[in-house]
């Protein structure tokens, strides 16, 4: 990785940080994104190299000025890793509209749009890795908008794979497990009752730890995935060997 250019979206807490801190540890030039001022406090001390800038995922229009700074501030990109996201767990009879579309413009509209405002910016030959989740694979209760703005990525990174391949460009996901991250414990969730169902059901027994994610990423974002195009690495802990689908 050292000397390519690379933008981690939601690059400030949890994945996204810690594939930041590998990269940089790689020798890579790291921009991220973040949008709460106390996660873009915490990655101005954690990662004093990286280029952080605040942006909204779900908003199109901030994708946009997005482009256009990383176009000022680094010409190209060789490598974009889109994991910006956020979970809204409710049961049927709770979702609004706005909720859902909250849902499905942070997780799934904004990323497809960067993406789409960034396309002139990757060089050849480059890499896109998309955050998405066993959620797209497997039913979670109080999930289904989530594992639905997953699983629409997972539809993305498999229709675009031939097109973007012509230019150099690969384009793969990286669909996590249960990750001990703060998201377990915002939008509705109880992080201690989700640890509670799931842990039994790992064959490690445990949870995975950001880096372990990040490790995944890293190859992907790296010239050692040279001949992957259009896969989904599954990084569960044998989760989905075991839980019903």
């Amino acid at each position: 990785m050292a000397g390519k250019r690379v933008l981690i979206t939601g690059g400030t807490s949890g994945i996204g940080l810690a594939a930041a801190e590998l990269m940089l540890q790689q020798g890579a030039q790291v921009a991220i994104t973040g949008i709460t001022p106390e996660s873009l406090e915490n990655a101005c001390k954690t990662l004093p190299a990286a280029r952080i800038y605040a942006s909204e995922s779900g908003s199109i229009q901030e994708q946009k000025r997005l482009a256009e700074k990383i176009k000022q501030d680094f010409g190209q990109l060789d490598a974009l890793v889109l994991n910006a996201g956020m979970g809204i767990w409710h049961s049927l009879e709770d979702w609004t509209e706005a909720d859902f579309d909250r849902q499905m413009s942070v997780n799934f509209k904004g990323p497809f749009f960067l993406l789409q405002a960034l396309r002139p910016l990757l060089s050849n030959p480059a890499s896109v890795v998309i955050t998405t989740s066993i959620a797209a694979h497997r039913g979670l209760l109080g999930a289904p908008i989530y594992g639905a703005s997953k699983a629409a990525l997972l539809a993305v990174m498999r229709g675009l794979t031939t097109e973007l391949a012509a230019d150099g460009i690969r384009i793969n996901a990286i669909s996590p497990g249960p990750v001990n991250t703060p998201i377990l414990y915002k939008q509705g969730m109880d992080g201690d009752k989700f640890h509670e169902q799931f842990t039994p059901l790992l064959p490690v027994q445990r949870f995975a730890e950001a880096i372990e994610i990040a490790q995944a990423i890293l190859f992907l974002a790296s010239d050692e995935s040279s001949y992957l195009y259009g896969s989904d690495i599954v990084v569960d802990g044998g989760l989905m060997a075991t839980f019903p689908g």
